[in-house]
């Protein structure tokens, strides 16, 4: 079995063996729990993007209509 890849060779979308175990033991081993876990906390995630997506959004329009810049 490969070892594990140091922390500097694995790219931010590489999940370990060891996190894949530790997401079913968090749901008690329950496949589905696991998935519907993970899809909250996607949701979750893509939710507070979009906020500060626009919160930003809203910052540059008034740093703009107050004329600096």
């Amino acid at each position: 079995m490969p070892s594990e890849p140091t922390p500097a060779e694995r790219n931010s979308f590489d999940v370990s063996e060891a996190e894949i175990d530790a997401a079913l033991a968090a749901c008690d081993n329950d496949t589905r729990a696991t998935i519907h876990a993970l899809l909250v906390g996607q949701a979750y995630l893509e939710r507070q993007i979009s906020q500060v997506r626009a919160d930003a959004s809203a910052g540059y329009r008034r740093h703009r209509n107050s004329g600096e810049g």
